[in-house]
């Protein structure tokens, strides 16, 4: 075992898996090479369309041992992952290794039942709910991986995630595999998952309920990067996308958070000209942009543009000349995904672009502000969004350490305990985001300033702050100290953080302890 940047001891090796510990949030530099599949002809006559996914699972050479990915575009929507399991299954395929973006809440029952009968015995990706649960109380013999959306890029990229068959979902393809999810009664938005995945899997089958003459336009994924095409009755319901974490709070103490971040935003001087800021996931997250709207038009306010998960909030934005422009890797409802097909001025990128931190540039790194949540912050700024306090897996890393990285100004908004639970304490359950790249925390009793930030503090001089020791001490007294976890000797999951190192390590709760 080896102590990372944070204090947290990482393992050398997992089985198979060699972990490097993190060192600093811009402390690893880039090496290597980048990888990429096998290079495949298409002679002209050849016939991409095929009749089933049961007829692609055969013609790509899928066989047990494999792995696979898909992307997460429709969330709760998302029928894909189960129709192409459930084939899998069929044949007697074993050992499946899951490579996928997310999973969520409805895929939890075919997975748990996937995972039983041997058919998948890995996952690297983000898992959300139920499912990280039943994993966190019944781990497999390899860890679950899970990264931010710029390190599963990386990691794609470096070889260091391999995957060998992509399905990937589009509402709209043409015979060739030439796709999009911006047309058709599934349509989803952006494929920005899923750019990453047609550049270095080994095979790419596009599925899709919308068949459209050759060529299908606008195109994501173009030809070039599919192997074959099917056609299915349902990729998935639309309805499913705006669900959890996309439904805007209507709680008063979370609203009255939010509007904190936008007059700390002022104080700052961030409401101006040029602002360029991440729209996250999230109740708060998402009534801090539409509050931030609200008081750029009041002060006539031009940014330069948002990105992340795209809203109607920042549609309307975009439509009253409030922001120039919407740089969009994952739509969060259907007023996005109907801009992203009509408005020149917003723009599908990948998640690549997004956040990779070894690339020649990303959009990250162009960020004036970013508005995040957390499931614990301890008093070194350190915020958890993994797990729950009783260690078991809760969602993904996503784009929260990316987006905290490359911001000017980072703001964590949460309250200082939820229910019996500390939120605020001596440390994290499991690190995600490194407190170095965390600037400002808005609670609903009081704000703390990162000490590290002395520029930040000399321009909110004046302001009622808090240290984040008493804050500590405010939860500690409604909730008493968080609860002693006792860990067996195995590992239920890696956090890697966006350069490909390890953040930190979730480990195996004993059993008696969830009783």
């Amino acid at each position: 075992m080896a102590l990372n940047a944070l204090g947290r001891e990482i393992p050398e090796s997992i089985g198979d898996m060699k972990l490097s510990p993190f060192r600093g949030a811009f402390a690893t530099a880039p090496e290597g090479n980048a990888i990429a599949p096998k290079i495949r002809s298409h002679n002209p006559g050849k016939v991409k369309l095929l009749a089933s996914i049961s007829e692609a699972i055969d013609k790509v050479g899928l066989k047990s041992g494999m792995n696979i990915s898909f992307h997460h575009h429709l969330r709760n929507g998302d029928f894909v992952v189960e129709m192409v399991l459930e084939e899998i299954a069929k044949k007697g395929i074993k050992n499946i290794g899951m490579r996928h973006s997310s999973v969520f809440t409805r895929h939890t029952e075919a997975l748990t039942e996937h995972i039983k009968n041997g058919v998948v015995t890995s996952f690297e990706g983000n898992l959300n709910g139920p499912l990280g649960k039943y994993v966190s109380e019944n781990p497999g013999q390899r860890p679950v991986v899970i990264r931010t959306h710029g390190a599963r890029t990386l990691d794609l990229e470096r070889g260091n995630m391999h995957i060998d068959v992509a399905f990937l979902a589009a509402s709209a393809a043409d015979n060739a595999g030439n796709c999009n999810g911006v047309l058709g009664e599934s349509k989803f938005g952006p494929m920005g998952f899923a750019f990453a995945d047609s550049w270095y899997a080994e095979r790419v089958v596009i599925i899709t309920d919308n068949l459209q003459p050759y060529p299908c336009t606008p195109i994501s994924i173009p030809e070039h990067r599919a192997d074959y095409v099917v056609a299915v009755d349902k990729i998935g319901d639309p309805k499913g996308i705006a669900t959890g974490t996309m439904e805007i709070t209507t709680d008063p103490t979370r609203l009255k958070m939010a509007g904190e971040v936008i007059d700390i935003m002022e104080r700052l001087g961030l409401v101006s000209n040029g602002l360029a800021f991440q729209a996250g996931a999230g109740g708060m997250s998402l009534a801090v942009v539409k509050f931030l709207g609200d008081r750029m038009r009041e002060r006539r306010v031009v940014g330069s543009f948002a990105v992340g998960g795209i809203t109607g909030y920042c549609v309307d934005m975009l439509h009253d000349g409030t922001i120039r422009k919407l740089l969009n890797a994952q739509a969060f409802d259907i007023s996005a995904i109907d801009s992203l097909r009509e408005d020149p001025d917003h723009v599908e990128i990948s998640h690549y672009h997004f956040g990779n931190p070894h690339s020649r540039s990303c959009v990250t790194h162009h960020l004036d502000a970013c508005f995040l949540g957390a499931t614990e912050v301890d008093v070194d700024f350190n915020v958890n969004v993994n797990t729950h306090s009783n260690a078991h897996l809760l969602h993904g890393s996503g784009g929260h350490p990316d987006a905290a990285a490359g911001s000017n100004v980072t703001f964590i908004m949460s309250p200082i305990f939820r229910k019996t639970n500390p939120i605020i304490r001596d440390s994290v359950t499991t690190v995600t985001t490194p407190g170095e790249t965390v600037d400002v925390l808005v609670t609903d009793r009081g704000v703390a300033v990162n000490p590290r930030r002395k520029d930040l503090l000399e321009k909110l001089a004046g302001m009622d702050m808090v240290p984040i020791e008493e804050l500590r001490d405010m939860a500690y007294e409604q909730t008493g100290p968080p609860m002693e976890l006792e860990y067996t000797d195995k590992f239920v999951g890696v956090i890697k953080y966006r350069d490909g190192t390890v953040t930190d390590v979730v480990r195996h709760v004993k059993p008696e302890e969830y009783e």
